[in-house]
Protein backbone atom coordinates (compact mmCIF):
# COMPACT_ATOMS: atom_id res chain seq x y z
CA UNK A 1 0.00 0.00 0.00
CA UNK A 2 1.26 3.50 -0.65
CA UNK A 3 1.29 5.90 2.18
CA UNK A 4 2.05 9.86 1.74
CA UNK A 5 2.61 11.74 4.58
CA UNK A 6 2.64 15.68 4.18
CA UNK A 7 3.74 18.20 6.32
CA UNK A 8 1.69 21.49 6.34
CA UNK A 9 3.62 24.09 6.80
CA UNK A 10 5.17 26.35 3.57
CA UNK A 11 4.94 22.37 2.54
CA UNK A 12 1.29 22.23 1.43
CA UNK A 13 0.70 25.94 2.51
CA UNK A 14 2.33 29.03 1.93
CA UNK A 15 2.62 30.08 5.33
CA UNK A 16 2.93 29.28 8.79
CA UNK A 17 -0.63 28.03 10.31
CA UNK A 18 0.33 28.48 13.56
CA UNK A 19 2.44 31.81 13.50
CA UNK A 20 -0.30 33.10 11.27
CA UNK A 21 -2.99 32.18 14.00
CA UNK A 22 -1.00 34.00 16.62
CA UNK A 23 -1.09 36.92 14.17
CA UNK A 24 -4.63 36.48 13.85
CA UNK A 25 -5.55 36.53 17.70
CA UNK A 26 -4.20 40.19 17.70
CA UNK A 27 -5.81 41.71 14.98
CA UNK A 28 -8.89 40.54 16.47
CA UNK A 29 -7.64 41.85 19.91
CA UNK A 30 -6.86 39.13 21.85
CA UNK A 31 -3.00 39.46 22.31
CA UNK A 32 -1.35 42.83 22.86
CA UNK A 33 0.25 43.19 19.46
CA UNK A 34 3.87 44.43 20.48
CA UNK A 35 4.52 41.91 23.08
CA UNK A 36 3.03 38.48 21.38
CA UNK A 37 4.74 40.01 17.85
CA UNK A 38 8.50 39.92 19.84
CA UNK A 39 7.70 36.33 21.53
CA UNK A 40 5.76 34.82 18.05
CA UNK A 41 8.84 35.78 16.05
CA UNK A 42 11.69 34.65 19.01
CA UNK A 43 9.62 31.33 18.43
CA UNK A 44 9.65 31.38 15.09
CA UNK A 45 13.15 32.47 14.45
CA UNK A 46 14.12 29.01 17.44
CA UNK A 47 11.88 26.84 15.28
CA UNK A 48 13.72 27.68 12.20
CA UNK A 49 16.94 27.58 13.58
CA UNK A 50 16.18 23.84 15.06
CA UNK A 51 15.93 24.48 18.55
CA UNK A 52 12.55 25.52 19.44
CA UNK A 53 11.33 24.44 22.79
CA UNK A 54 7.77 22.83 21.60
CA UNK A 55 6.44 22.92 25.50
CA UNK A 56 6.91 26.27 26.02
CA UNK A 57 5.82 27.25 22.52
CA UNK A 58 2.53 25.70 23.00
CA UNK A 59 1.51 26.72 26.01
CA UNK A 60 2.44 30.32 24.29
CA UNK A 61 0.44 29.71 21.25
CA UNK A 62 -2.64 28.47 22.87
CA UNK A 63 -2.97 31.01 25.48
CA UNK A 64 -5.57 33.52 24.06
CA UNK A 65 -7.79 30.49 23.13
CA UNK A 66 -7.82 29.09 26.25
CA UNK A 67 -8.68 32.33 28.12
CA UNK A 68 -11.02 33.38 25.35
CA UNK A 69 -13.33 29.73 26.37
CA UNK A 70 -14.28 26.88 23.77
CA UNK A 71 -16.86 28.70 21.99
CA UNK A 72 -15.26 32.07 21.13
CA UNK A 73 -11.95 30.02 20.43
CA UNK A 74 -14.19 28.33 17.69
CA UNK A 75 -15.90 30.63 16.07
CA UNK A 76 -12.19 32.73 15.99
CA UNK A 77 -11.07 29.85 14.28
CA UNK A 78 -13.65 30.08 11.57
CA UNK A 79 -12.78 33.69 10.87
CA UNK A 80 -9.44 32.63 10.83
CA UNK A 81 -10.05 29.80 7.88
CA UNK A 82 -12.28 32.61 6.20
CA UNK A 83 -9.46 35.19 5.84
CA UNK A 84 -6.23 33.60 6.32
CA UNK A 85 -6.52 30.31 5.22
CA UNK A 86 -8.76 29.54 2.40
CA UNK A 87 -7.03 33.06 0.60
CA UNK A 88 -3.96 30.66 1.02
CA UNK A 89 -5.51 26.84 -0.40
CA UNK A 90 -3.10 26.52 -3.58
CA UNK A 91 -4.32 24.58 -6.40
CA UNK A 92 -1.01 22.74 -6.71
CA UNK A 93 -0.98 21.94 -3.17
CA UNK A 94 -4.76 20.31 -3.70
CA UNK A 95 -3.98 18.57 -6.28
CA UNK A 96 -0.81 16.93 -5.14
CA UNK A 97 -2.57 15.66 -2.05
CA UNK A 98 -6.28 14.96 -4.28
CA UNK A 99 -3.93 12.81 -6.50
CA UNK A 100 -2.24 10.77 -3.45
CA UNK A 101 -5.89 9.96 -2.50
CA UNK A 102 -6.80 8.78 -6.25
CA UNK A 103 -4.48 6.33 -6.23
CA UNK A 104 -6.26 4.60 -3.06
CA UNK A 105 -3.26 5.63 -0.64
CA UNK A 106 -3.19 6.17 2.93
CA UNK A 107 -2.80 10.28 3.32
CA UNK A 108 -1.95 12.02 6.39
CA UNK A 109 -1.10 15.33 7.37
CA UNK A 110 1.82 15.68 9.87
CA UNK A 111 2.54 18.40 11.83
CA UNK A 112 4.19 20.15 14.67
CA UNK A 113 1.51 22.60 15.05
CA UNK A 114 -1.54 21.75 17.34
CA UNK A 115 -4.58 19.92 16.59
CA UNK A 116 -6.68 23.23 17.44
CA UNK A 117 -5.17 24.86 14.34
CA UNK A 118 -4.74 22.28 12.39
CA UNK A 119 -7.86 19.75 12.32
CA UNK A 120 -9.96 22.08 10.00
CA UNK A 121 -7.30 22.96 7.85
CA UNK A 122 -6.63 18.78 7.37
CA UNK A 123 -10.69 18.39 6.73
CA UNK A 124 -9.84 21.41 3.97
CA UNK A 125 -7.36 19.55 2.37
CA UNK A 126 -10.17 16.09 2.32
CA UNK A 127 -7.32 14.51 4.63
CA UNK A 128 -8.79 12.32 7.28
CA UNK A 129 -5.56 11.59 9.48
CA UNK A 130 -4.02 13.94 11.28
CA UNK A 131 -0.87 13.76 13.36
CA UNK A 132 -0.48 16.83 15.07
CA UNK A 133 0.57 17.85 18.48
CA UNK A 134 -2.38 16.36 20.95
CA UNK A 135 -3.82 19.20 23.78
CA UNK A 136 -4.00 17.70 27.11
CA UNK A 137 -7.42 18.67 28.54
CA UNK A 138 -8.89 19.63 31.53
CA UNK A 139 -12.30 18.10 33.39
CA UNK A 140 -14.47 20.04 31.45
CA UNK A 141 -12.71 18.40 27.67
CA UNK A 142 -10.88 22.14 27.44
CA UNK A 143 -7.19 22.42 26.56
CA UNK A 144 -4.96 23.18 29.30
CA UNK A 145 -1.58 24.60 26.58
CA UNK A 146 -0.02 20.84 27.96
CA UNK A 147 1.34 18.74 25.51
CA UNK A 148 -0.54 15.14 25.69
CA UNK A 149 1.86 12.31 24.63
CA UNK A 150 4.80 12.82 22.70
CA UNK A 151 4.94 16.09 20.18
CA UNK A 152 5.34 15.36 16.62
CA UNK A 153 8.08 17.47 16.26
CA UNK A 154 11.54 16.52 14.90
CA UNK A 155 12.52 12.51 16.04
CA UNK A 156 9.05 13.10 17.82
CA UNK A 157 6.82 12.66 14.27
CA UNK A 158 8.82 9.12 13.65
CA UNK A 159 7.40 8.00 16.69
CA UNK A 160 4.09 9.24 16.23
CA UNK A 161 4.47 7.84 12.58
CA UNK A 162 5.18 4.40 13.95
CA UNK A 163 2.48 4.68 16.34
CA UNK A 164 -0.56 5.80 13.62
CA UNK A 165 1.19 2.99 11.23
CA UNK A 166 0.45 0.18 13.85
CA UNK A 167 -3.36 1.73 14.86
CA UNK A 168 -4.18 1.24 11.27
CA UNK A 169 -2.79 -1.94 11.20
CA UNK A 170 0.19 -1.50 8.63
CA UNK A 171 3.32 -2.73 9.37
CA UNK A 172 6.60 -0.44 7.72
CA UNK A 173 7.72 -3.07 5.77
CA UNK A 174 4.48 -3.67 4.02
CA UNK A 175 3.77 -0.05 2.68
CA UNK A 176 5.65 2.31 0.61
CA UNK A 177 6.18 5.61 2.24
CA UNK A 178 6.40 9.12 0.63
CA UNK A 179 7.22 11.98 2.79
CA UNK A 180 6.67 15.89 1.51
CA UNK A 181 8.29 18.43 3.94
CA UNK A 182 9.73 21.92 3.15
CA UNK A 183 11.95 21.48 6.91
CA UNK A 184 15.17 20.30 7.48
CA UNK A 185 13.30 19.79 11.22
CA UNK A 186 11.87 16.88 8.98
CA UNK A 187 15.48 14.95 8.41
CA UNK A 188 14.58 12.13 10.42
CA UNK A 189 10.93 11.30 8.80
CA UNK A 190 12.11 12.64 5.35
CA UNK A 191 15.13 9.37 5.90
CA UNK A 192 12.09 6.82 6.79
CA UNK A 193 10.48 7.21 3.55
CA UNK A 194 10.72 5.29 0.99
CA UNK A 195 10.33 8.26 -1.15
CA UNK A 196 11.25 11.47 0.58
CA UNK A 197 10.58 14.82 -1.22
CA UNK A 198 12.17 17.98 0.05
CA UNK A 199 8.57 20.19 -1.13
CA UNK A 200 9.54 24.29 -1.58
CA UNK A 201 12.76 23.22 0.87
CA UNK A 202 14.27 25.80 2.78
CA UNK A 203 18.44 26.17 1.56
CA UNK A 204 19.72 23.38 4.01
CA UNK A 205 17.01 20.90 3.06
CA UNK A 206 17.63 21.53 -0.47
CA UNK A 207 21.36 21.01 0.05
CA UNK A 208 20.71 17.80 1.80
CA UNK A 209 18.34 16.44 -0.98
CA UNK A 210 20.77 17.06 -3.75
CA UNK A 211 23.61 15.53 -1.65
CA UNK A 212 21.07 12.64 -1.07
CA UNK A 213 19.68 12.41 -4.88
CA UNK A 214 15.55 13.28 -2.96
CA UNK A 215 13.32 14.71 -5.64
CA UNK A 216 12.84 18.31 -4.71
CA UNK A 217 9.49 19.81 -5.39
CA UNK A 218 9.03 23.52 -6.19
CA UNK A 219 4.97 23.07 -5.63
CA UNK A 220 4.93 26.73 -5.03
CA UNK A 221 6.84 29.66 -4.11
CA UNK A 222 6.27 30.38 0.09
CA UNK A 223 4.77 34.01 0.69
CA UNK A 224 7.96 35.88 2.54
Amino acid sequence: MGVALFDLDHTLLPLDSDFEWGRFTTRIGWTDGDAFARRNDAFYADYQAGRLDIHDYVRFATEAARRAGPQAAAAAHERYLDEVIRPALRPEALALVRGHLARGDRVAIVTATNEFVTAPIARLFGVEHLIAVRLARDADGWITGEIDGVPSFREGKVQRVHEWLAAQGLGRGAVRLSVYSDSMNDRPLLELADEPVATNPEPALRALAAERGWRILNLFEPQP
